[in-house]
């Protein structure tokens, strides 16, 4: 007999797997035949253990498998709604399609406003280092609405302290425990409207696109000042070594040259206090103090040669010339 394709009984689905514990969740309805109706997906979580621990690892929850539509808002919901209600901090996914542009470390702190000065003042060596500098703001406009998941991609979830954490994970074991079903929620702009606003972000405004240029310029205009001041820093302060550092577009002049002479006597009177000492071996030190002691063997005799003397001339007249 001929066999349909479909089997007559289903495998016990395995509640854990080494250290994970397997939470099988249900996907939403998709058009597709009756007996592929009810999709599930299976979630592997575990506590955050990594190699080499962080402060928030302590609170952290590891996941594994995450659906390709994974995003930090559907996991909130799961734990917020449907796992005990436990409180994310921030989610940390492994992966994105498209990957994700990486942006210089600077950014203009924009909430700051009276100490912004100085806090740019301070990253000067990190700006002329990393070169121009490019952030969300001056970045190209994107052309997805969202990010996808790589299959079998993970997470690490940040709950806001260890008790939310495992709060979270023992409604995990509880679900897995008591068969209860767990519903994704799936994420936005999936199917043929995401190809859609694609195809739409490509070719975006002029508006758009001249904010993004000028974010860019008023970057590039920031960064050549902070490297401008660097420069200028460098052809006025001599190093540790007394040398001053040449810079194309300036000379030095006299106040310069005695800066780096008072530098350069400076280094020398340290090196001087810091060089090696004579009696830096133990050697040198017993011979030093055999020195010493000879010294004073030798003025004794001669102090005790003196006051014989003068015994011996105690008494004498001495006639006059």
């Amino acid at each position: 007999m001929p066999s349909s394709g479909i089997p007559s009984k289903a495998k016990a689905i395995p509640t854990a797997v080494s250290d994970f514990t397997v939470l099988p969740i249900t996907l939403p309805e998709a058009k597709l035949p009756a007996q592929f109706a009810s999709v599930q997906h299976y979630l592997y979580i575990k506590p955050h253990e990594p190699s080499n621990p962080t402060p928030s690892s302590d609170r952290s929850l590891f996941i594994s498998n995450v659906p390709i539509d994974a995003g930090e808002s559907n996991i909130r919901s799961l734990f917020a709604e449907q796992l005990g209600g436990s409180r994310v901090e921030s989610v940390e996914f492994d992966s994105a399609i498209p990957a994700e542009p990486s942006h210089k470390k600077f950014k203009v702190d924009r909430s700051d406003s009276g100490d912004a000065r100085g806090k740019k003042r301070k990253r000067d060596e990190d700006i002329v280092a990393e070169g121009v500098v490019e952030d969300e703001y001056s970045a190209l406009p994107k052309i997805w609405t969202s990010e996808l998941r790589r299959s079998g991609g993970c997470a690490v979830v940040v709950f806001v302290d260890r008790a939310s954490m495992k709060g979270a994970f023992k409604e995990v074991q509880r679900a897995v425990k008591t068969g209860k079903e767990i519903k994704w929620i799936q994420g936005e702009g999936l199917g043929i409207e995401r190809y859609k606003s694609h195809h739409a972000l490509r070719y975006p405004s002029k508006a758009v696109l001249q904010a993004s240029v000028n974010a860019y310029l008023s970057q590039f205009t920031r960064t050549e000042t902070a490297r401008n001041r660097l420069r200028a820093k460098q052809r006025s302060v001599p190093d540790e070594d007394g040398f001053i550092t040449v810079t194309r577009g300036g000379r030095t002049g006299p106040a310069r040259l005695e800066q780096a002479e008072a530098k350069q006597k400076e280094l020398e009177e340290r090196k001087k206090a810091n060089g090696p000492k004579g009696d830096f071996y133990r050697f040198q030190t017993r011979e030093k103090r055999k020195e010493a002691e000879g010294e004073l063997r030798r003025k004794f005799e001669l102090d005790k040669k003196r006051v014989e003397e003068m015994k011996a001339r105690r008494g004498k007249i001495r006639p006059e010339s």
